[in-house]
């Protein structure tokens, strides 16, 4: 039961705070008594609807205007991301771009209403499956484990049988050879023996032919001293040795290794089957023309990158070593001097609001922060041309080697390098070595590269794999694309400034051409970026002069 129609309960006039509720203005949202009703309609500013409180329609409840108690808030201020009543306009909410509350609303119920669907119909099946999955690898693990266990023990059992049948082979052939050995040297004794006797026996019959001093007994006198002389061989033997051919890192070699265990994060996704989240426009549909904002004069004779601080503050860099910040006013509010007094080479914003910017001359990166430079980090072999900020607070770096042979990307976390992206599947360069490649991180982490030598965008998903590459859309223009600075909005949209045709290409995220921003009086567009209400703030290459579009 609604507790606002509760018997148990006595419902007041939201006016008088006494009389008893009988009616409600559906425009107001707010709940009358009789004789409130016409000091409400009294109020000719308003188109009114009272209705019987009964009959009141489900419609939005506007939020009370906090500085202003009587009033609802009807438009949203979009500068200060707040709903504000009529009254708030004419004040401090004077000259902010105001959106229809009843509209945004719509807006944000069709978004949410959208979400819905996709959370139940899409998404949470997803996760449920991966819950299933994990459940799936966690019974699977066991099994596996024990499976490799087994597989090493029985490894280690065969081991020992072979070992085993080397050692008693091994035995055997000791045993062998010390029984040859054995062998020789006794038939060598034996042979020396008889020498021996032999030797012996000669000896008696000289002293006795000697003592007889018989002719004849001296006269038959064989000598055998030159038969003695020869004396038997000498056998060297060289005895056996046991050596051990393989160590230890050897024998863990040959038992057998395991894998390390590898363990990866993918980017896991879902396709949309139905048709209907395929249909689903932006929440943010293209304006039909862009509208210029406003027109900023940086005094710069060549301006090569623009950075949003906020919706209203810009960094600026050019071909003098002076770094400026501006307001939506042109209003110079702060300089930066490089510290080798060179040009910058890029510009970028990071998520806590500090300055970056290359030096190509001292191959650095280097943060401004309260007024301090400090050097992030140092290249060698490699000098650092443009950079953007990641979402999360990483940085993305293009550089050229020192023989302008080479281009990559680089991402930094923390003044250490994380990753590089230089080669395709098929180990080809996936960027030209020219050196001017704007670079920008896309909301589904893509990251976009402007390649000015290869007349080409160039787009890489967060593992460095190409998903396309964009290389102009002739319909309108007449001259050869050539992309300079880029930038992506809220809606993962891509916008390349083209130099040569003087305008804004916008892509989708999957590369798809979706029109051109060639209106504003936009000439030579160099670097480009936008706020957080996608508002386009173009560098003029020419002039010094920086547009922001609507």
């Amino acid at each position: 039961m609604d507790p606002r129609t509760s018997a148990q309960e006595l419902i007041l006039c939201e006016l008088c705070k006494t009389g008893a509720l009988q009616s409600h203005c559906e425009l107001c949202q707010i709940n009358l008594c009789k004789a409130c009703v016409g000091e409400h309609l009294s109020d000719s500013s308003k188109r009114h609807n009272v209705v019987p409180y009964k009959h009141r329609k489900s419609t939005p409840n506007y939020p009370k205007c906090a500085k202003h108690a009587q009033k609802h808030c009807e438009l949203y201020c979009e500068k200060c991301d707040i709903p504000v009543c009529i009254t708030c306009i004419s004040s401090e909410h004077k000259g902010h771009d105001l959106s229809d509350i009843q509209r945004l609303f719509s807006s944000k119920t069709v978004e949410s209403e959208r979400d819905l669907r996709e959370l139940r119909k899409e998404i949470y099946p997803v996760y449920e499956k991966i819950a299933s999955d994990l459940n799936s690898e966690k019974v699977n693990l066991q099994e596996h484990f024990e499976k490799l266990t087994i597989e090493i023990t029985k490894q280690g059992e065969d081991w020992h049988r072979e070992i085993n049948i080397i050692v008693n082979k091994r035995k055997s052939e000791i045993d062998e050879m010390k029984a040859k050995y054995l062998a020789l040297l006794n038939k060598q004794q034996e042979k020396i023996k008889r020498a021996i006797s032999d030797v012996n026996q000669s000896i008696l019959d000289l002293n006795e032919i000697l003592d007889s001093n018989e002719v004849s007994l001296t006269c038959a006198y064989k000598s055998r001293n030159a038969e003695f002389r020869n004396l038997p061989p000498k056998v060297n033997v060289q005895l056996p040795s046991f050596s051990s051919q393989i160590n230890k890192e050897q024998l863990h070699e040959m038992f057998g290794s395991l894998c390390a265990l590898s363990i990866t994060t993918a980017q896991r996704g879902y396709i949309m089957e139905t048709s209907e989240a395929v249909s689903c426009p932006p929440v943010k549909p293209l304006l039909d023309e862009p509208e210029l904002i406003t027109t900023i004069d940086t005094k710069y004779k060549n301006l090569f990158s623009v950075a949003c601080l906020t919706d209203d503050e810009i960094w600026t860099c050019g071909d003098i070593d002076i770094i400026n910040f501006y307001n939506n006013k042109g209003i110079l509010l702060k300089s930066v001097q490089t510290k080798t007094r060179s040009w910058p080479g890029d510009i970028a914003v990071t998520r806590s609001g500090d300055l970056v910017y290359t030096d190509n001359v001292s191959r650095t990166v280097n943060l401004v922060k309260k007024n301090q430079i400090q050097e992030l980090f140092r290249l060698r072999g490699w000098k650092p041309y443009y950079v953007c900020s990641t979402s999360s607070g990483d940085l993305l770096v293009t550089m050229i080697s020192n023989d302008k042979k080479e281009s990559k990307v680089v991402h930094y976390s923390d003044s250490s390098e994380k990753q590089t992206i230089q080669f395709d599947d098929e180990d080809k360069p996936l960027f030209s070595s020219h050196h001017v490649k704007y670079i920008s991180e896309n909301r589904n982490q893509d990251i976009c590269v402007a390649d000015l030598g290869a007349n080409a965008v160039v787009v890489v998903d967060q593992a460095g794999k190409l998903r396309f590459r964009y290389t102009g859309h002739r319909s309108t223009t007449s001259e050869p694309f050539e992309p300079h600075g880029i930038t992506t909005d809220s809606q993962s949209q891509i916008l390349i400034a083209d130099t040569n045709n003087h305008c804004i290409h916008i892509l989708d995220q999957h590369g798809q051409f979706l029109r051109y921003i060639n209106n504003c009086d936009i000439s030579f567009p160099s670097g480009l970026c936008t706020d957080k209400r996608d508002h386009v703030f173009v560098a003029q290459w020419i002039g010094g002069k920086v547009k922001k579009i609507k």
